[in-house]
């Protein structure tokens, strides 16, 4: 289990005010802001993550002459938020907190490389989101200057050389990928040792950067939902979730007690399935060919049903901002239980056949180990980051919704390792469906959308998405158009973590401690 310290935004504000002049807190509610320059940048961040708060993510923003960063961070042991804000001119440099935050090494990499702007201190900055070999020097797309509509600038032709770390006498270095049997999206994983071993694991993905956050802007709040939805497949309400609530949260509206209730319950069908996936994947993973096709079926199953109920296999089109496009009956409340219970019943009995069959034990079991130390490190999310004692999951640490009234039992584990996640995934699959069956029993009366009217505002809006915390945060304009759309998915925060744990296994474990994460390609090339 983590031991990381109970706080809340009054005792992180105090320890800021011993470090920052006394105007420098903007706004003291929930979520907190507060100003710091660039000079007090790191020691503000110190503050913050020794008082138990982790990093949500970095949003990048023109603002009249100069950058704003905003800093989010969130409370992982209770409600609160805090974010600090740093205003820079137009070539300053700001230093990189991932020395002392290791999360934010992606979203500063991801910064340098769409925005152009400079982190101090980072090693590893360029060819990130931007590969060498497609995108020109000087080509920064999400700066103001870059228009929504401009094509992409011609190929630049350059060769692309991997780096190499390990300089032993006789490594090498083994490509996976980009393409590659099995997995529908492209990334590319270079492996480096000197034998049997993986000595080092370098992942390169973004091979389909869609450049979201920039067709966003000027875009209608209800049209750019739809894009929110679609980051992935396996996660489309959660994602959905995100967004709306940032939205609902400037209009100052709140979805109908009848709609927060069924957005529960299409979260939670999405995680139970998206769990079953995940089995699945690390169960095909080890060979085993006849529970993966059972899995499969299960999986199948869930698809038709929210087909049946929902009008699409994955749940897209039902999330609106103030509510839900479509309201469910008796009937389909009935479809919902009888058939998510009668899935996690086989599913449960899979699950407790496999944890008896030492072939899948002896793939699984001490592979792709993740301390619990390296884990709090890493600020890893999600089943993965619970696998390792992490009890962090917004529905409980920052509920919201109808979250707000229901106990979610939250599945941990301390090993850290393939079994661990399986496990992990495997009760929280059951917890999902004892939520449904709850809410479902005691569903209230009334609407399920609240007329929204659109108006100048931000906000950051999250959820616990099957893979892990989610944000979205959102900047409109009067007229309800997107100036400024900034997601921080789940796997973007994970993905480091899988590259440091699959060093020291051997070559043919990496497929299995892939699988075991679960982690979305889609939701990062975003």
């Amino acid at each position: 289990m983590s031991d990381l310290p109970i706080t809340s935004n009054a005792a992180v504000l105090a320890a800021l005010s011993e470090i920052l002049p006394r105007d420098s807190v903007l706004r003291e509610g929930d979520p907190a802001e507060v100003e710091t320059s660039l000079e007090r940048l790191p020691s503000a961040v110190n503050a913050i993550v020794r008082n138990g708060y982790a990093l949500a993510g970095i949003v990048t923003e023109w603002e009249d002459a100069g950058w704003l960063y905003r800093y989010a961070f969130y409370c992982a042991s209770g409600p609160g938020f805090v974010h600090l804000i740093v205003h820079g001119k137009p070539g300053d440099a700001l230093a990189s907190i991932s020395p002392y935050v290791f999360s934010a090494d992606w979203h500063e990499r991801e910064i340098e490389d769409l925005f152009e702007l400079p982190f101090e201190g980072h090693p590893l900055l360029g060819d990130f989101v931007l590969h060498n070999e497609d995108w020109p020097e000087g080509v920064a797309p999400m700066r103001p200057g870059y228009g929504r509509d401009e094509p992409k600038p011609p190929r630049s032709g350059r060769p692309w050389r991997p780096q190499r770390f390990v300089r032993a006498p006789g490594a090498f270095s083994m490509s996976v990928g980009p393409i590659y049997s099995g997995i529908s999206e492209t990334a590319q994983f270079r492996l480096e040792s000197e034998g049997e071993q993986i000595l080092h694991a370098t992942p390169r993905l973004f091979y389909k950067f869609r450049g979201l956050e920039k067709i966003a802007e000027g875009q209608d709040a209800e049209d750019v939902l739809l894009l929110a939805e679609r980051l992935n497949g396996t996660s489309a309400v959660a994602h959905a979730v995100g967004f709306a609530q940032a939205a609902e949260a400037i209009a100052q509206v709140a979805p109908p007690p009848r709609a927060a209730a069924l957005r529960l319950v299409f979260a939670e069908l999405e995680r139970l399935r998206s769990h079953l996936c995940t089995i699945e994947d690390l169960v095909e993973s080890t060979g085993l060919q006849v529970p993966t096709a059972m899995l499969s079926s299960l999986v199948e199953d869930l698809l038709r049903l929210s087909g049946r109920v929902a009008g699409h296999r994955y749940l897209f089109g039902l999330v609106r901002a103030g509510g839900l496009a479509l309201d469910i009956g008796g009937a389909e409340a009935a479809d919902i239980i009888k058939t998510s219970r009668e899935a996690t019943a086989r599913l449960l009995r899979i699950v407790e056949q496999l944890a008896y069959d030492n072939g899948f034990l002896d793939r699984v079991e001490q592979v792709g180990t993740l301390p619990v130390p390296r884990a709090l490190h890493h600020g890893v999310v999600g089943p993965v980051g619970r696998a390792s004692g992490l009890g962090k999951d917004l529905r409980v640490i920052q509920p919201y919704g109808a979250y707000r009234d229901r106990e979610v039992r939250i599945a941990l584990a301390d090993e850290g390792d393939a079994f661990a996640r399986f496990r992990v995934l495997a009760a929280e699959a059951a917890e999902s469906q004892h939520l449904m069956e709850d809410v479902l029993n005691s569903l209230p009366a009334g609407p399920v959308l609240t007329p929204w009217r659109p108006g100048a505002g931000t906000a950051l809006g999250w959820s616990e998405s099957p893979l892990g915390a989610a944000f979205h945060w959102l900047r409109l304009s009067q007229a309800g158009t997107v100036l400024r759309w900034r997601i921080m998915p789940p796997s973007f925060t994970n993905w480091p973590a899988l590259a440091t744990v699959v060093e020291g296994a051997a070559f043919q474990d990496f497929p299995i401690i892939l699988a075991s994460f679960g982690l979305s390609i889609a939701e990062s090339d975003r």
